[in-house]
This record gives structure tokens, sequence and C-alpha cells, in this order.
């Protein structure tokens, strides 16, 4: 299975990824994580000129294309060898991010967004998305007050820069995909401490993956 964890910056997926794989693996699921942008070498690379905030002019469209090609290596070296061993993937950010960001958020046409998905990494899709919500207010100051902390590097802070309006954009198409796909999103609350976002998220696992054996 294929799951994958989304939401605005600050929304506390990362916080979550050590204990869904303790409870996935308590439940007999063997399990990979992984992330986007850079979860491969190449995707390191790719990721540093993505999110560092002396690259504040770069076109949405290279932005774009810098995505899908950081996608296009994940898949290929990552996230399908796992899914073919029968390992359960839990990525961190995966297409929708980049139809919401580029396409809700920046304005680029959505249809190209998915053309491109198609194209070159085959349209494979999640089974399952975890959204992560709140206020992207809340969520911003949440991530800034990490960075400030040195919980996060400040050379990958190109988004958190972006404006409050920007994030609310983020946070509508979000809401938006999830409207268009209930079947496959599951929508978290993630307001509250990380004890009860992680109870949330382990209801939405547990109807998922039931226990093995």
């Amino acid at each position: 299975m294929f799951i994958t964890l989304e939401g605005i910056e600050g929304a506390g997926k990362t916080t979550q990824m050590q204990n869904i794989v303790a409870f996935l693996r308590a439940r007999g699921y063997e399990c990979a994580t992984t992330r986007e942008p850079g979860g491969t070498v190449i995707g390191a690379q790719i990721r540093k000129v993505l999110l560092d905030p002396a690259n504040r002019e770069m076109d949405a469209r290279t932005e774009l294309l810098l995505y899908v090609a950081d996608r296009v290596q994940h898949i290929r070296t990552v996230i399908q060898p796992h899914l073919a061993a029968g390992r359960v993937v839990v990525c961190d950010r995966f297409f929708d991010a980049t139809l919401v960001y580029q396409g809700y958020a920046r304005g680029l046409d959505k249809d190209l967004i998915r053309s491109l998905h198609q194209l070159v990494c085959n349209d494979l899709q999640p089974d399952a998305t975890l959204l992560f919500d709140l206020e992207p207010a809340v969520g911003l100051a949440r991530a800034w007050r990490e960075i400030d902390s040195g919980g996060r590097t400040q050379q990958e802070t190109r988004f958190e820069n972006e404006t409050l309006a920007f994030h609310r954009k983020v946070r509508d198409g979000y809401l938006d995909l999830a409207r268009r796909a209930p079947q496959r999103y599951h929508l978290i609350d993630a307001n509250g401490d990380a004890r009860q976002v992680a109870r949330a998220v382990e209801e939405a696992l547990a109807v998922l993956l039931p226990h093995r054996g």
C-alpha cells in the first residue's frame, strides 16, 4: 500500500512519521518511509535548489519541472521497488503537493500538471492520503518557531517565506482535492498537540490496514 502525508507548512506531517511506522509495524506490516522532494541522492540535490530562500526569483514552470524530475527518480528508485517488495510505503508529500502548490497557489494549468504526471510518472496514485489540516497562520507560526529554534534549517525556507495569502490558497487547494476524492483522502485535524494528532492518525490507519495474522 502507498500512503501519502499532505498538508501546509507546519501541519506536523514529519512529526507523525515515526509514530506511523511504529503503529504499522505493531500491526504486522513492513514499512518504508520517504519524502518529496529529496527522497533520493539526486533528489536531495534538487531539494536544495527548490527550497533555498535565495532562489526567490525561480519561475513557477522551472519549479514545476524540478519537482517532476525529483519525482521520476523517486518513483523509479525508491517507491516502486519498495511496493514491489510488499512493503507499505509512507511518503511525506507526493503529487498532490505539486498540484496544490504549483497549480492552485502558483496558478499553473492544473491539467498540464496532471498530464505531466501521467506522461512521466505513469500516473502513480496513492492508495490513501492523510491530509493534516489547520489554519495557515497557525501552521506558519509553528514552522517558524521550529526554524528559529534550530529544529529545521534556515536553508530550506523558500516556501515559509511566501505570503499568508499563498498558504491560504495551498490549504484551499488541499481541501478541494479532498472533496473531489473522499475515498482516498482522510482529513486529520492538526490543531491539537502531537499525541492528539497521533490518535487521529492511528484511527485512520486502523481502518486502512487491519492487524495481520
